[in-house]
């Protein structure tokens, strides 16, 4: 008997855990979605997409792109229409296969990027002030490794 009480509350704490990170994450993103609209005119899907590309110079593929960002072939490429027209992006074919396309960062898309990169770390750096520096490592490292498992399927 004792022994189900514990499980069950256990299983309720992972409950509260959940729903905490969820609202933690929701509250962040709302603020990080309306100051990159506020003071870069831009999206955090273009963000996101811009971060990814950043750390690939050369380029990458547009399904390594979707793949890496967790979300739909359409989805990135309605994104990367944006950031081409903005001259943000470049998309280049792919040596000996026409179906695919390479994107990269431009010179003023690099540029636009670190800008907005630098004033958004500060943005997290005070959305998330009140977390000491050696708690932050802790929780960072306590969901890499759930990540880890959890990809492996576990």
């Amino acid at each position: 008997m004792v022994a189900v009480a514990v499980a069950e509350r256990q299983e309720h704490a992972r409950l509260r855990l959940w729903v905490r990170i969820l609202r933690a994450q929701r509250l962040i993103e709302g603020q990080l979605r309306e100051r990159l609209k506020t003071e870069f005119d831009t999206t955090l899907p273009r963000f996101d997409v811009m971060a990814a590309l950043y750390r690939q110079p050369s380029g990458m593929l547009m399904s390594d792109l979707s793949r890496f960002l967790l979300v739909s072939n359409g989805n990135v490429t309605g994104i990367v229409d944006r950031l081409v027209t903005d001259g943000h992006v470049v998309r280049a074919q792919r040596e000996g296969d026409r179906r695919t396309s390479i994107v990269r960062l431009t010179e003023a898309g690099t540029a636009f990027f670190e800008k907005m990169a630098a004033v958004h770390e500060g943005w997290v750096d005070s959305l998330l002030a009140d977390i000491g520096e050696e708690d932050a490592r802790h929780l960072a490292g306590i969901l890499k490794s759930f990540r880890s498992n959890w990809e492996r399927g576990a």
